[in-house]
């Protein structure tokens, strides 16, 4: 089992560039068959999500090319209704998207039951409402694969979404694309990886109005046609850098972001105390000395604070004064890594979703394991905050989503390897 060696104490300084948002180009790599042409994709996170996606597309029927790290050219038009190796889709749950992209091209679609990072029950009821609601019946087969079919098409219509969840938007969305008439989605999630996709959609030539607001308009086309599209900058990548930097004392500028969608995350560090500053219109830098104050965090879906950068600010309020309180609005059971920091010395009481934290002078290395993605990553930036030498396990989650995090973080100045 991998993990990182981290000799911590040093603080961050120095530039970094910010890569794709996996969170965009998941559902913009699924959507790709939806549309049943060639399209290159740039500015694609080299991260394990990905060529996961790759291979699941391939087994489909798809051709994936990488011209260079960042884009690939996929041509979807010999795709087939067929479910992916239960061994590809149980790893990721941005899978169910092909159960949307399917069934708006074919009227069918087919799909295992999905996995991701475990902090919760993730059911997809709500999808199954949507594209019921489009005309298509869903069940589950004999291999337990969910099996969605409109025997006499899709057609548009007004669906309200009990919760706002980011992936029965999407989901719905790429269904819809396809639907006779005129589709009016209520209470959608409005994170920026949405209107993205939408925008993808759009270039393709889909007709979708309202994405990255609570109601979404579609109006049914019955092709789409292959585009050049390049994926916006991931803000959660750009926020873990931004706390990593605030955490360690130090000095970092992020590069290639979109700060609007860093407000939530720079407003939260400035009431801490750190200082976070425009560099230009595509840049902010952070810097942050001595010892700031406790706050309270409740996550909530965009331009809420993100529960996708809850983690990380945790690590960092534990070295913060006062006493701290981190609600999770959406995922109650996102408080694995808790029990590791207070391995490295950080006071933290645990309750029903949320935690307090008390804050401390310093944390102190420790063998710690990510028990997800974003837990991973809070670890990491606790132990490059802490005193001596950490061990962080729990690697495949990291690879997940962050493009080359060791480099990134070496060229910033940490002491960091790789075992």
């Amino acid at each position: 089992m991998d993990k990182y060696i981290i000799r911590g104490g040093k603080a961050l300084y120095g530039d970094v560039n910010i890569g794709g948002m996996k969170n965009s180009a998941l559902p913009v790599l699924f959507g790709t068959v939806a549309v049943g042409g060639i399209c290159t994709i740039e500015n694609i996170p080299d991260v394990s999500d990905i060529f996961q996606t790759f291979e699941i597309l391939r087994e489909i029927g798809a051709k994936v090319r990488l011209v260079t790290t960042d884009t690939a050219i996929i041509d979807t038009r010999n795709v087939e209704v067929r479910s992916p190796s239960v061994g590809l889709v149980d790893k990721m749950r941005a899978s169910t998207y092909l159960l949307g992209a399917m069934l708006g091209r074919f009227g069918e679609g087919l799909v295992g039951m999905p996995g991701g990072c475990n902090f919760g029950a993730r059911p997809v009821g709500q999808h199954i409402k949507g594209f019921e609601a489009l005309g298509a019946k869903v069940e589950y087969n004999e291999k337990g694969e969910l099996h969605a079919k409109a025997e006499n098409g899709l057609r548009g219509t007004v669906i309200y979404f009990d919760i706002a969840s980011v992936g029965t938007t999407l989901n719905v969305m790429l269904a819809a694309v396809h639907a006779e008439g005129v589709t009016v989605l209520e209470n959608c999630a409005r994170e920026p990886h949405i209107a993205d996709t939408a925008s993808f959609l759009n270039a393709c030539g889909a007709d979708i109005s309202g994405a990255g607001t609570s109601t979404i308009r579609i109006r049914g086309v019955k092709e789409l046609h292959g585009c050049t599209y390049r994926i916006a900058p991931d803000m959660i990548e750009a926020g873990t850098y931004m706390v990593a930097a605030a955490a360690t004392g130090g000095k970092v500028t992020v590069r290639n972001i979109i700060p609007k969608h860093m407000d939530a995350v720079s407003m939260k560090l400035r009431e801490i105390g750190v200082s976070v500053e425009p560099s230009g219109d595509s840049a902010l830098t952070v810097s942050y000395s001595g010892r700031g104050r406790g706050t309270v965090i409740r996550t909530n879906p965009y331009p809420g604070f993100p529960t996708d950068m809850q983690p990380q600010f945790a690590a960092l309020l534990c070295l913060s004064s006062g006493i701290s309180t981190v609600t999770d609005g959406i995922w109650k059971n996102r408080f694995k890594y808790a029990e590791e920091l207070c391995k490295m010395g950080a006071d933290i009481e645990i309750s029903e979703g949320e935690i307090h934290i008390t804050g401390v002078e310093g944390l102190h290395g420790a063998d710690v394991k990510g028990s997800d993605l974003r837990a991973g990553a809070a670890l990491v930036i606790a132990a490059l905050s802490a005193d001596g030498v950490s061990t962080v396990s729990g690697l495949e989650y990291i690879d997940r989503g962050y493009e080359d995090f060791l480099g990134k973080l070496k060229r910033l100045g940490a002491d960091i390897r790789r075992e």
